[in-house]
């Protein structure tokens, strides 16, 4: 394990990628401290924050001085620098080639599909009062499902995981971004068995770090539904 200081991590656990450097952190047990933020109350729009990152989005990173602003990135930074299970970011490079060929189409499928679920059927309606647009909100399900058989298709075909026979970060951040829409009262995994049995891999390969890093999500779950 390297010395120096805590790892400081600025997360806001609504998040998904937030949720999956958490995971991190914390099942590898890589000294850190998390600054908690909540982006629904502006904490990211403070004149600090902004000069830590320009952006005004997190998760963020500080490691002995050295920032780091993007989920991918920190992940795979926090992998190789830290004495971790190498299965995290394989260091062969042909098994770490699949983990970034993951990653690298996760940010423009997995990730956006699965949000905009989110995102209509709970932060818009929440937002603005108003009813949820079904017709929005059937297309992108539909871009879901695409991105789910691909998943399958391509991805997982005969393997445990999305990137070979280990856990990789590459399922940290696919699973909580497929968990996201939970928080609607959704499960999109739910007419997909072998979805399904991926996603209880990753939560028995991190164990209890899982359910920990999505409290706020299951109580906004929660929540929801007492409303009902």
């Amino acid at each position: 394990m390297a010395t120096g200081r805590l790892v400081e991590v600025y997360l806001d656990l609504l998040s998904q990628p937030c949720r999956a450097v958490h995971i991190l952190l914390t099942c590898t047990k890589i000294p850190h401290r998390v600054r908690t933020m909540a982006l629904r109350k502006g904490e990211h729009r403070t004149l600090d924050f902004t000069k830590l990152n320009p952006m005004q989005k997190v998760p963020v990173m500080v490691d002995d001085g050295f920032v780091l602003t993007e989920s991918d990135a920190i992940l795979k930074y926090l992998a190789t620098k830290y004495d971790v299970p190498e299965h995290w970011y394989p260091r062969q490079p042909e098994r770490r080639a699949r983990v970034d060929e993951y990653t690298a189409w996760h940010h423009t499928n997995t990730r956006p599909h699965a949000a905009k679920v989110f995102i209509l059927e709970v932060l818009l309606p929440a937002q603005s009062g108003s009813l949820v647009d079904e017709a929005r909100l059937n297309r992108a399900l539909s871009d879901l499902d695409d991105t789910l058989d691909k998943l399958e298709s391509m991805f997982l075909r005969r393997q445990p995981f999305l990137c070979g026979d280990d856990i990789t970060v590459a399922d940290l951040l696919a699973a909580c971004e497929l968990t996201q829409p939970l928080g609607g009262g959704r499960d999109v995994l739910k007419e997909r068995p072998q979805l399904q049995r991926w996603r209880s891999r990753v939560q028995s390969a991190v164990g209890e770090a899982f359910d920990k890093a999505h409290g706020v999500l299951y109580a906004l779950r929660d929540r929801r539904r007492a409303r009902l």
